[in-house]
């Protein structure tokens, strides 16, 4: 989490050509521990040092926004045993990674239903947030609890209070009018969205915002994602022509 490239990092093209934001679908632990024969809940332990390579990397290169899915709002499905280590974890992480992450000028920020976590866990978050809300390196989010459709909804339901209250017309409501309401909405639209572990879908991930994303997929268990990794998917994403509807000849004559 250096605010300066180490000099050590492998060459890369330009800042500029670098994504402005980068998720994350962190997603291996369990299969991770299974092949060693250990718990799931090692395998979560082993995530957060995956975790704290990807921060760490993401500020070297000088990612502007980080968003790291770490608890759908499905995975209260899994069993509560796992479910309760997740928890405990997410306290633990807060307590002992937010003081680092302030060090180092990041701004941390938590996106998702915070409500049904425990008051404690609530707390923690407010904290964080608080502390950290005034860096002015790496922005560090974490969606726990999250779920794109439920951001949608959500999005959805505050533009409608606003109809029935005579404040914004119907007819106003476009794209833009429903990015504002969405989680994220301060930030640049997500560039790029990895997923570790083979799996190839987004999981009911930012649904939104990953509209023009570029979707890198890798076999790589998260607990053995490191900074390497990560820019193996940056010098990816360079390597790719983002057309946003327009045709070759268009973008070349802009100059991209």
């Amino acid at each position: 989490m250096k605010s300066t490239p180490s000099p050590e990092l492998r060459p890369l093209p330009p800042t500029a050509s670098l994504p402005r934001h980068v998720a994350v679908i962190m997603d291996g632990n369990n299969r991770w521990a299974k092949a060693r024969g250990l718990s799931g809940v090692r395998g979560h332990h082993a995530g957060v040092e995956a975790v704290r390579a990807v921060i760490r990397r993401a500020a070297e290169r000088r990612i502007e926004t980080l968003t790291l899915f770490a608890f759908s709002s499905e995975n209260w499905k899994r069993p509560a045993a796992e479910v309760n280590a997740l928890m405990e974890l997410f306290l633990m992480a807060l307590k002992r990674e937010v003081k680092k992450l302030h060090e180092h000028d990041i701004r941390l920020s938590v996106i998702g239903d915070t409500s049904g976590f425990s008051s404690a866990i609530q707390k923690r978050i407010e904290e964080a947030e608080r502390l950290t809300c005034d860096n002015q390196g790496l922005r560090l989010v974490i969606a726990a609890n999250y779920g794109g459709q439920w951001d949608i909804a959500r999005a959805a339901r505050r533009l409608a209070e606003r109809v029935a209250a005579g404040e914004l017309d119907p007819g106003a409501i476009d794209e833009q009018a429903l990015t504002d309401q969405v989680s994220l909405s301060d930030a640049a639209p997500v560039d790029l969205c990895i997923r570790t572990s083979g799996e190839r879908r987004i999981s009911n991930f930012l649904l939104w915002q990953l509209a023009y994303a570029e979707l890198y997929f890798t076999p790589v268990l998260w607990p053995d994602f490191d900074g390497e990794a990560f820019d193996d998917a940056l010098e990816d994403f360079c390597r790719r022509k983002r057309r946003f509807g327009m045709t070759d000849e268009q973008l070349e004559a802009q100059g991209a």
